[in-house]
């Protein structure tokens, strides 16, 4: 198992939830709702993707950096929760495969890119490109999203100055992308949230790309909510998480 992730929790707690990050974030931009869910029971395992948190990249397909995390269920180690973010939705898909059939897994994707055209590709990488060449202070995140904690805004600033430049490969490896085939053909085993931000503030999907009546799928538009979803509305995330109920 790669050592470089970020934990939070007792690893005795009875719930265990994985967390997959995007491209220029690290694991530690989980921090809010890593501890939001530590304190409804969980252990919370976030690790940094290839290229990420410090890490080399040398491989670039979607498959690679999913076969990279195959440790984390070696032995039948199975999570309650696995949550995606943006690519790391892309990631989370390439996962599905290994986690155990013999246990019911809530996966909530974060605002993903369900489907992808060489020229929004093309975009993606332009992005990462600018991101990567001028990378932000935390004060200036700050000001362009005043909705973002100053821990985030640093957490963010962080992610990007440790990614490694040979990852923009990624996209310039890529013509498209499409999971609309996996969502059509959820396992028994699995159930599938789908968080998309607003349309109007550059949302990733839209719901018209997202399969209908798929049982064990569920989709929202979170209005007025940006693409950084876990920053702005994290309660929606942890929404879509079946939790214990109190007792009246």
């Amino acid at each position: 198992m790669s050592n470089s992730a970020s934990q939070w929790g007792s690893p005795t707690a009875s719930r265990r939830a994985l967390l997959i990050h995007g491209m220029t974030m690290c694991s530690n931009s989980w921090e809010g709702i890593a501890q939001l869910l530590v304190a409804e029971g969980f252990f919370v395992i976030a690790p940094n993707l290839l290229g990420h948190g410090g890490r080399r990249c040398t491989n670039y397909r979607i498959s690679d950096f999913a076969e990279d995390l195959r440790p984390y269920f070696a032995m039948d180690t199975s999570f309650d929760v696995v949550i995606g973010h943006s690519f790391g939705c892309l990631v989370t898909f390439s996962l599905l495969p290994f986690l155990p059939k013999t246990k019911e897994t809530t996966v909530i994707l974060v605002d993903p890119a369900i489907e992808l055209t060489e020229v929004q590709i093309n975009g993606f990488q332009n992005l990462f490109l600018q991101w990567t060449a001028n990378v932000r202070t935390a004060e200036e995140h700050m000001a362009e999203n005043p909705t973002w904690s100053r821990r985030d805004c640093v957490l963010r600033t962080l992610g990007i100055a440790m990614v490694d430049p040979n990852t923009v490969e990624v996209f310039r490896r890529s013509t498209s992308w499409s999971s609309i085939g996996l969502l059509k053909n959820i396992p028994p085993h699995l159930k599938i949230t789908i968080l998309a931000s607003d349309p109007n503030l550059g949302a990733n999907c839209s719901l018209e790309q997202i399969p209908r009546d798929i049982e064990r799928l569920s989709a929202k538009v979170l209005t007025g909510i940006g693409h950084w979803i876990q920053y702005e509305c994290p309660d929606a995330i942890m929404d879509a998480i079946p939790l214990p109920r109190a007792k009246l």
